[in-house]
């Protein structure tokens, strides 16, 4: 159901925010994949607005996220994974470049349809996610060529869900540096914030050149207040990272996105 007036719409944009950027904080994420519901749904925008309008959003509390888990946590640990941090960025970015492109050839059906998708596969993650331990043996041997064309490759893919979906691809990045690198998940959560970065500005980049925010309404109505609340949850879960637990959290997020993507992307065949 559609907001019923404008007026409490950038306000619901600001409130609804700032638990999504919390949980994001708290879990090393954007928290767009739990934005894309509220977008699509009581906010009443096209598949195809959803995308751009996530991005932007998702830059703001990336952004906010990595400076404040870079006061908790210290940045020199991941540098061990410097490397296959690399890799993953360049395969990333380039298919987010890519990935921007082929969704302004989707119908907002098609688009629909792969988001749905996209985002099941994601909760899906989470919930797996929460039952990992803190570390695990790398599945990938640690030979240097191997692991820069394994990196490579998930970044491709990264790059393409963060593109189609307008998130920041933490969901996948995290689980890749677990099981692939043996990366420890403390850690995994600040690379993926490093990682999304550019993937995120890449894919912005490119939809602002395809003419997605010529409209500037949005931006004020959604992104601005969407933005502030993102700036005010990002701190705050980034300040909690190592009081509250996440792997509890992971998997009911993870149910708790499932039943929303349903919901809100198979109204249209309803």
């Amino acid at each position: 159901m559609k907001l019923a007036t404008k007026q409490n719409h950038s306000q619901f944009a600001f409130i609804v925010s700032i638990p999504i950027a919390i949980l994001g904080g708290l879990m090393g994420l954007g928290g767009a994949e739990f934005r894309l519901p509220i977008l699509a749904g009581p906010l009443g925008y096209s598949a195809s607005q959803v995308v751009p309008l996530n991005l932007a959003i998702s830059l703001i509390t990336i952004l906010i996220s990595l400076l404040v888990r870079g006061k908790i946590l210290s940045l020199s640990t991941v540098m061990p994974y410097s490397q296959v941090i690399i890799f993953l960025i360049v395969g990333a970015m380039i298919m987010a470049f890519i990935g921007a492109s082929w969704a302004k050839h989707l119908s907002n059906e098609k688009l629909e349809r792969i988001i749905l998708v996209f985002l099941i596969i994601i909760g899906c993650a989470l919930m797996i996610e929460g039952f990992l331990p803190e570390s695990l043996p790398a599945l990938v041997p640690s030979i240097p060529g191997l692991q820069i064309v394994v990196a490579l490759g998930c970044g491709l893919i990264i790059g393409l869900v963060s593109s189609l979906l307008g998130v920041a691809g933490g969901e996948l990045i995290i689980p890749t540096l677990i099981f692939a690198f043996g990366v420890d998940i403390k850690i995994a959560g600040t690379s993926s914030l490093l990682i999304s970065l550019p993937t995120v500005i890449v894919g912005l980049l490119r939809y602002h050149h395809q003419g997605s925010f010529v409209d500037k309404q949005p931006l004020q109505d959604t992104v601005l207040p969407m933005g502030l609340g993102s700036l005010i949850g990002a701190i705050i879960g980034g300040l909690l990272v190592g009081i509250i637990p996440s792997n509890l959290l992971k998997i009911a997020l993870g149910i708790i996105l499932n039943i929303a993507a349903l919901k809100v992307f198979l109204h249209s065949k309803a």
